[in-house]
């Protein structure tokens, strides 16, 4: 039987007192150090929610465009809500993204001028339970990369803890005849930690293998889809890597799609120089320069056209 090419992590066993859980470390530890990418099957999240959520983010998504504009604060970042179609394009790239999305973050769950759809009273608090759930997912993930690289349990979930983490609904319509060199997502890294993504209602998804191919990558009921982000393959040395991917646009004209990814970021003030362990297990040498989670943060900003919304998102 030939391996997969993404490994399959179950996260029943990540909770197991067996030789299981060592297993399963193993095999997710690997799987970032090679492919930067693994599934996650089975998984605690309700899929009940996931119907749910993506039941009421069409609902949000149809609304007219002046109904969703309500809901983009332009001048304060951080806060969540809605950005438009065309708002984000990838680095190196001159054409925006073909989506459009919303944020849910810290600042959703606990202020009280957080941008929530009236319209549509079901979508705050079938969210808030997406992400409540996907937050807990993403601790036991964490913690089990913590103890596949030789740290405390705790180490990385103590950097996430009170990071404004950030819960992606987007939306990739139906748009006819692309624009020349556009598409639903153009190639890119994610920012953040790790990334939870649960099963797209579409493909599209594809990675960039290390033998320069790119790879589909088609979620199902049951899975989540996690990968590496830059601020933890910088912590890592370049141990875990985080993988180019990109979203391509489909062969039907017509077709729509909507994605949940969870983005897990650290709080500002964490730095994310790479660690000395970690840095005599990979030969010895920084790749990384000293560099705490808000400059980088800024830093990747300043290469990526993104509204003011988005500052809580990160590809």
């Amino acid at each position: 039987m030939t391996r997969p090419a993404i490994p399959v992590v179950s996260y029943p066993d990540l909770l197991s007192t067996t030789a299981a859980r060592q297993r399963a470390i193993a095999t997710l530890g690997e799987a970032l150090e090679s492919v930067g990418f693994f599934i996650l099957e089975p998984h605690p999240v309700s899929p009940e929610v996931v119907r749910r959520a993506y039941q009421v983010a069409a609902e949000v998504f149809a609304l007219p465009e002046p109904a969703k504009a309500r809901y983009s604060p332009p001048h304060q970042r951080g806060v969540g809500g809605f950005s438009s179609l065309g708002s984000e394009q990838a680095k190196g790239y001159t054409v925006p993204d073909l989506k459009e999305f919303w944020h849910v973050n810290r600042h959703s769950l606990s202020a009280p001028d957080a941008p929530w759809p009236q319209e549509v009273p079901s979508f705050r608090p079938v969210m808030m339970r997406l992400y409540q759930q996907l937050m807990a997912c993403a601790e036991v993930l964490l913690t089990a990369c913590a103890e596949y690289l030789g740290q405390p349990q705790d180490w990385l979930v103590a950097m996430a803890t009170g990071g404004n983490t950030v819960l992606r609904l987007a939306h990739y319509p139906a748009v006819g005849v692309a624009p020349p060199g556009s598409l639903r997502a153009a190639p890119h890294e994610d920012i953040n930690l790790i990334t939870l993504l649960c099963e797209a209602t579409a493909p599209g998804l594809e990675i960039l293998t290390q033998q320069g191919k790119w790879l589909p990558v088609q979620t199902t009921p049951g899975q989540i889809v996690v990968d590496t982000g830059d601020m933890l393959q910088n912590l890592t040395n370049g141990l875990f890597k985080s993988t180019t991917h990109r979203v391509v646009n489909p062969q039907s004209s017509n077709q729509a799609r909507l994605s949940m990814p969870f983005f897990v970021h650290p709080r500002p003030e964490v730095d994310l120089t790479p660690i000395d362990s970690l840095i005599d297990r990979t030969g010895g040498t920084a790749q990384f320069p000293p560099i705490t989670a808000a400059a980088y943060l800024a830093q990747r900003l300043e290469e990526i056209r993104v509204e003011p919304v988005g500052e809580g998102a990160f590809r």
